[in-house]
């Protein structure tokens, strides 16, 4: 029965995939925006906000997958991230297709559309993805050299311990693109804790934050208080934290709200108080 299923399998995989599982929301919000929404059978357990996944089947997340559950949806193409092989390597036995995709940076977010493109028989449609989203955000950036001033910007993804984003996050380059820079210039890693006391320091011109940090509890705190860019209220919550923190082509909708938000404050005199 194990060999009858891993040859009928293998052979599947040598056409275009037609039943797709999706192990991450971004990757999914790829796959929609390739118009293969039909082709997904099931999705991971945070695409619940994601229209196009609505309704599907939740078979994993960063932590766990339901490799029967997707043998039995007869999937042919799973795509995950390379965190993820542990979890998914019984069904690279049984012989199911597994992509496993970097997720991390801005330039992931093509090189991501242009592999599911490739494997999905869509890489055209991929390409002609790729170049809109590359001329939308040429068009955008390109309202950034009128800014006065280039802010620095302080990330909180969370406030009680301070989390934050180093340069070589996606959200870094996110916050370059729409004009602004990043105040924490060392940092180790992407995403790390972060010293009450080295913000303090920093004093930057503006604080993004995402919803889930829930800052709004600790601006009457040390070191918040003290922070020029919350006496100014110069703090930035975007109406939906996945169109901020998720590389996806949905990031044109985070770019377009950074640019707007900081503007104002590029051209005003940056350390006004």
């Amino acid at each position: 029965m194990f060999h009858a299923l891993r040859g009928a399998l293998l052979v599947a995989s040598m056409v275009a995939p037609h039943r797709i599982v999706s192990l991450l929301p971004s990757l999914t919000e790829d796959i929609c925006a390739l118009g293969l929404q039909a082709r997904l059978v099931a999705v991971s357990a945070y695409s619940r906000d994601i229209p196009c996944a609505k309704g599907l089947p939740r078979v994993g997340d960063y932590q766990s997958v339901d490799n029967e559950r997707i043998v039995a949806l007869h999937a042919d193409l799973v795509i995950g991230i390379p965190s993820q092989a542990q979890l998914v390597a019984p069904l690279r036995a049984l012989g199911i297709h597994v992509v496993l995709l970097p997720d991390e940076s801005y330039e992931d977010i093509y090189l991501d559309i242009a592999r599911i493109g490739e494997v999905a028989g869509v890489a055209p449609r991929a390409a002609r993805l790729t170049e809109t989203l590359k001329a939308q955000v040429a068009a955008l950036h390109a309202r950034t050299r009128s800014f006065r001033t280039h802010p620095s910007v302080f990330v909180a993804l969370s406030v009680e311990p301070i989390w934050t984003v180093g340069p070589q996050s996606y959200i870094a380059r996110m916050i370059e693109l729409a004009g602004g820079r990043l105040v924490v210039t060392k940092l180790a890693q992407p995403y790390a804790m972060y010293s009450p006391e080295r913000l303090l320091a920093l004093q930057p011109d503006a604080i993004v934050a995402t919803r889930d940090s829930e800052i709004d509890t600790v601006l009457a705190k040390a070191p918040w208080r003290e922070l020029r860019a919350v006496r100014l209220h110069r703090i930035l919550i975007p109406p939906n934290d996945d169109m901020l923190v998720r590389p996806s082509p949905r990031f044109i909708e985070g770019l377009r709200w950074l640019i707007q938000r900081l503007q104002p404050i590029a051209n005003r005199s940056a350390h006004s108080s």
